[in-house]
């Protein structure tokens, strides 16, 4: 069912007193959408949005994520969507209408690390997750603990395997993702759900100057739950420079009142992965065809690039294994050690120029070749980046895993709407 531009901005003047529309821009119809939306300006040159849905489902969503909004709107640093007015439908729930919420997009792949938005988009996100989750339960959304929502993670694989689109290698390598506990220790937080750059709005005090801005809205709130703070970072992990997402990750360690587990990107870098296959469910439940076949080649390509990857060996945040994170509490091997002709004690090498210095406990290894030379050290590949410190007594040892740990590309981004600056 399409409805007319003008159908919507009658619904927009019927569910707000005094509003008289003068100029209407529909959004296109996609397949799959859920929403009918268009942009209304009335004579006061107010602009508004009008949100119709297109299916029960959609409606009831909508529902929720307005009881949630309610709640959330005195509480975040940033501006959330906001009715005005409602109006039935003649097929049953209604359509809402609320401001026009101003503010750019964000581009994940062009985020640039330091200081402006990458560290605003960090504190906006610990803003949310320490959001009381009373709020969430109280609006009706769901809540999972972490092992309830690993098992729900579980059975959407299940389901999804039986449709016969999804590569082998996948499966067996999101299986024992979702099988490892040690990737799910975590506490659930309140979460958006679905956040892309699509529906954080920024500001800039400066139009030429990325420093200036900052995070001024965030819509799309249709998926909203307490669940796994990881899912709010899938797309950030997916589409971002490693520099940009340890920017994020730093400004939201330091804004959230508990410290951020270990894994939480590995299981960013999972959300993401298997954000394709809930999109392939949806496809097949409508039955789009080309939908299908689209989605059915993106997992192809994701299955390649894994293959492509898995032995090489690069450590960033783009890395393609689901391993859980090795924690070292070493950050330096040892010095290297020989033995005192005059004394048969071992004592630390000391190189020549510092002769007559004390000997420091953790040098740097010796170069055999060279004696008295020392070479500097390497990072220790695997250590924690500056924003997670981990108490030596947590630290969890993985089991060996086969996957590699080099960067993989980003999939293509789908087509985003729009209309994701509705409600929800």
């Amino acid at each position: 069912m399409d409805r007319s531009p003008s159908f919507l901005a009658a619904l927009a003047s019927a569910a707000v007193p005094g509003l008289d529309p003068v100029s209407v821009e529909a959004l296109p119809t996609l397949p799959g959408q859920s929403f009918d939306v268009a942009f209304v300006q009335d004579q006061e040159h107010r602009r508004w949005v009008v949100r119709a849905p297109r299916t029960d489902v959609a409606g009831a969503e909508m529902d929720r994520a307005v009881a949630l909004l309610g709640l959330l709107a005195r509480r975040l640093p940033f501006a959330v969507p906001a009715p005005r007015g409602f109006v039935a439908l003649e097929q049953g729930g209604r359509a809402a209408v609320y401001p026009f919420l101003p503010g750019h997009s964000l581009e994940l792949g062009a985020l640039p690390p330091g200081p402006g938005l990458a560290a605003e988009l960090g504190r906006a996100l610990a803003a949310l997750h320490n959001t009381d989750p009373a709020l969430f339960e109280e609006a009706g959304l769901p809540s999972y603990d972490a092992d309830a929502y690993r098992t729900r993670r579980l059975a959407e694989l299940d389901r999804a395997a039986e449709t016969g689109r999804v590569p082998t290698s996948l499966l067996t390598r999101w299986e024992k993702a979702l099988e490892d506990v040690t990737l799910w220790r975590f506490a659930a937080v309140p979460t958006h759900g679905d956040l892309t750059g699509e529906e954080v709005l920024a500001v800039f005090d400066d139009d030429a100057d990325s420093s200036t801005g900052r995070i001024k809205a965030v819509t799309g709130w249709e998926d909203a739950k307490v669940a796994d703070p990881a899912d709010d970072f899938a797309a950030l992990v997916a589409e971002a420079s490693p520099e940009a997402v340890e920017t994020v990750l730093e400004a939201y360690a330091h804004a959230r009142v508990e410290r951020p587990d270990a894994n939480l990107l590995v299981r960013a870098r999972l959300s993401a992965e298997l954000g394709m296959l809930t999109r392939l469910m949806d496809a097949l439940a409508r039955k789009d065809v080309a939908a299908v076949e689209v989605l059915a080649t993106q997992l192809r390509r994701l299955d390649d690039q894994v293959h492509a990857t898995e032995d090489l060996d690069d450590d960033d945040y783009r890395r393609t294994s689901l391993a859980p994170v090795s924690v070292r509490t070493r950050m330096t091997p040892p010095p290297a050690l020989v033995v005192d002709e005059d004394d048969d004690e071992q004592l630390p090498e000391v190189p020549a120029e510092r002769a007559d210095e004390p000997a420091v406990e953790d040098e740097p290894p010796v170069d055999e070749d060279e004696p008295g030379v020392v070479e500097p050290p390497s990072p220790a590949r695997g250590a924690p980046p500056a924003w997670l410190e981990i108490d030596p007594e947590e630290a969890v040892t993985p089991e060996p895993s086969g996957d590699g740990d080099e960067a993989a590309d980003g999939d293509d981004p789908d087509d985003i709407s729009e209309q994701r600056r509705g409600l929800g």
